[in-house]
This record gives C-alpha cells, structure tokens and sequence, in this order.
C-alpha cells in the first residue's frame, strides 16, 4: 500500500477573513476547521457580530452535552436549515417539549423492539446483495447502493404494509431540500439573526410541504386500519405515551418524529456502510479478516440481529469508520449564559461548536489518528465516552444509534461475505460537508462475487 492514510480533508492552515471562509463554508464546510483544531482542546475566534469558540476537550464536551445541556440548546442555525424539514420533533425541540418527546418514544426503541425490526434489515441486504451481484465485474457507486439499501429499510419499518405510501416523493424531496437549504449563507457566517431570510431557503417548502402531506395520510390511514402484524415505527408511536403525563403525539408531532427517523436514519447509516466499503478497499487485509468472521459465523445466509452480538470485527470497522468520517460532523449550540470551558471565557450568546471531525482526528486523544485502524475498538471500554462522539451523548444522544449499529453491521456484514470490493484507480472519494459528511464523488469499488467465481469453477 503505498498511502497508509484514507482520504482526509483539507483543513485550514492559516487565518483566513469572512468572504473566503463563506466561499470555502459553501464549497464544503468542513474546511472551514482550522488545522490547529486536531491538536488543541479548544480554539476561538470572532466574526463581526458573534464570538464562537470550537471544543474538542472531552471533559467540556461532557459539560455541554450532558451536565449543562440546558445551557447550550441547538443554534438557530441548526434549527432554521432542519426545522422545514422535520418541524418542531426530537431533534429540534428543546426545554419541557423535548422532554415530552423524548419520554414518549424512548420505549420505542428498546433492544427487543429494535431486534424485531431485523428481519426488515437483513431482506434489505438480500435485496442489495442481487443488485450488486448483476454488476459483478464492473465498477459501482456504493454510496447510492447504500442509500437505496437503507431507505428500504427506513421505509419499511416507518410505514409497513401501506402501498399508497410514496417512498419515492419522500427520498426525492429530501434530497432536493438538502440540496437548496443546507449550504451555509454569509449571514450564518457573521451572526446576522436567523430572523432575517437566507435568500437559498426561500422558495423551499414547496417540496416539504408534498412530504409533510404524504407522511400525513400514512398516519391517518394507520389510525383508521390499526397496527400491522408486527409493530414498525408508526404503530409504536402511535401507542406510545409520555409516563408522566400520558400525553401522546397528534398526527403533526408523529409526522414531524417519524420524517426526523427518515431522514436521519437512512442518511446516516447510509453513509456508514459507503464509508465503511471504502475503507475495506482502502486496505483488503482488513476486507479479508472482516470477510473471514462474517463467512465463519453466517455460512452462506443473510446476517440477523442474533448475528451482531458475534460480528465483533465487522462492528469495529462500522466504529472505525464513524470515527474517520462521522455523518455529524460539525454540531453547533448556542451559550444561554456565561460559562467556562477549557479555562476559556463564554459569555451568553456566544456560539460554541464541537467539530466532531476534528475530535475524533485530535492527537490529544487518538494514537496516528488520521490511519484507519480497526483495532482501536477491540476494547470499547479504553475509550474515552467523550472523545468519540458519533450519535453525541448526554440526554440527547441520537435516540436511533441502536437502530443504526444493527442495521449497519447486518448490511456490512452480509456485503463482506459475499463480495470482495476494490478501489477504482483515480476515483477516490472527497469528504464533503453538506448537512451530514458525504462522500462527493460517490464511492466507486470494484465488484468481484465469492460465490459466482466458486459456482464458475
């Protein structure tokens, strides 16, 4: 192997003024990260109107995440790009709503509940395992496979059983809203109030709003036929209560949750396996242990949930790869009051960001933290919590991670088994911040089918 590093980003290596940072913010906003940031707890700075400050030390990202998480609520920022999109749900609310929220679908996602959510997975990989063997010889974009694969399997355990629901006009509006309102305005740049109209977000809605309808009438429908033979996502919503006050969620609360679980679900996981392949082909002697475990423990089937307890390889290439390239990887709360971090001064209003790209590349906290190494994962424990934060933490740690890991090591696992991928000379992928870290390009591997060349010879 002639280069020991997967593909990096570029980052900022010299101060550069606001034009040129809005320019860079909107080509790809990870650049926007100063270089310095891997190697300190933490860097500040100043725009015209906002001071912000970016944290990569994991005892003041505990304090912000978890002991003083009511102190740094999500950026308007944040919530202007998403709430069109997923409304007032989990991932926007904050306070006493939130906490309603939260307490209501929590039981959701409780292991048995997303255990019973496998089989949906594993025909998923069934599905994508003879759409890439009928491209065996050629090369193929993982990236789209793994976001066909995955919206299958989001759709699936969103609105089972409903034909009149259309998957496609959902997958079609996301992507043509996070293509129009993702990308950073100057005015996000300097602090200008998010009150104040982003010419790129304007004329939006039209998409969201069909997206909204169709989710509607899935609901609706649902509360008219009653729940499918085996619960998906809606039904346990649907019965799902807040214990303290045995408040549930009307049609616009479930609508807005569940387009929240749709668009963070497949998105996320998504980019998790095209990552992940990638980084197999990056390096075939980890391909080639991966593949060893996953062919010993299936034997020729499709991977299940009682699988993943026993895929611990497979688990710590998706662990690997959250690392390298987590799908959220630049998060940004807003200071209430003042506050110290790091020994550093925050006033109320100040921005504070936690570049979780940078994280999880520090030198303070990661041993030749650019290489792709599996086994640092072998023991999850020697981990610093804080340090390694691909679905956040504290109380608003992603309520889907579970969900998310099963799926990804069923998937990986059931891909590894069956196929050896190899890179495409020239074509690597360049990670591209736009709303979650894509790989720009597509990820193109070739494809070579284990069992066709076996059944060939």
């Amino acid at each position: 192997m002639t280069n020991r590093y997967p593909v990096r980003c570029k980052l900022v290596t010299e101060p550069i003024g606001i034009w040129q940072t809005l320019q860079t913010a909107r080509r790809n906003l990870i650049e926007i990260i100063p270089d310095i940031a891997t190697k300190q707890p933490i860097v500040s700075g100043k725009t015209a109107i906002v001071r912000w400050h970016m944290v990569m030390d994991p005892d003041a990202l505990r304090r912000v995440l978890k002991e003083e998480v009511d102190n740094y609520p999500k950026s308007d920022v944040t919530k202007n790009i998403l709430e069109p999109a997923i409304g007032d749900s989990l991932f926007i609310a904050e306070g006493a709503h939130w906490r309603w929220q939260r307490r209501a679908a929590t039981p959701v996602f409780t292991h048995r509940n997303i255990a019973n959510l496998a089989p949906v997975m594993s025909m998923a990989a069934d599905r994508s395992v003879e759409r890439i063997a009928a491209n065996a010889g050629r090369a193929l974009d993982m990236f789209e496979e793994m976001v066909a694969t995955t919206f299958d399997v989001i759709s699936d355990v969103t609105f089972s059983g409903d034909n009149d629901f259309d998957s496609d006009a959902v997958h079609r509006a996301i992507d043509g809203y996070i293509a129009q309102t993702a990308k950073v305005s100057l005015f996000d740049i300097v602090g200008v109030p998010t009150w104040v109209p982003r010419l790129n977000r304007i004329g939006s809605s039209g998409p969201m709003k069909e997206m909204r309808q169709v989710a509607d009438g899935a609901i609706e429908r649902r509360r008219e036929t009653g729940p499918s033979d085996v619960p998906d996502l809606l039904d346990l919503l649907l019965e799902g209560e807040d214990p303290k006050t045995k408040r549930q969620m009307n049609t616009a609360e479930l609508r807005d949750n569940l387009l929240t679980f749709i668009v963070a679900g497949h998105e996320t996981t998504a980019l998790t396996l095209a990552w992940a392949l990638y980084l197999c082909a990056f390096d075939p002697e980890v391909q080639d242990k991966a593949r060893a475990e996953a062919q010993s423990v299936l034997d020729g089937r499709t991977a299940t949930a009682e699988d993943v307890p026993n895929l611990k390889y497979i688990r710590q290439i998706v662990d690997e790869a959250l690392r390298l390239y987590p799908p959220a990887a630049f998060l940004s709360r807003t200071a209430q009051k003042d506050d110290r971090l790091v020994d550093r001064e925050i006033r109320a209003g100040d921005t504070v960001t936690m570049p979780i790209y940078a994280l999880h590349r520090n030198a303070l906290l990661w041993d030749d933290p650019d290489a792709f190494n599996p086994d640092r994962f072998a023991d999850p424990k020697a981990i610093n919590r804080f340090a390694y934060l691909p679905f956040g933490d504290g109380p608003r740690i992603c309520i889907g991670a579970s969900f998310a890991l099963q799926e990804a090591v069923i998937i990986l696992a059931t891909l590894l088994a069956r196929f050896r991928f190899s890179s495409v000379k020239g074509r690597n992928p360049t990670p591209e911040l736009i709303l979650t870290l894509r790989p720009s390009g597509g990820v193109w591997l070739e494809i070579e089918d284990l069992l066709g060349a076996q059944k060939a010879a």
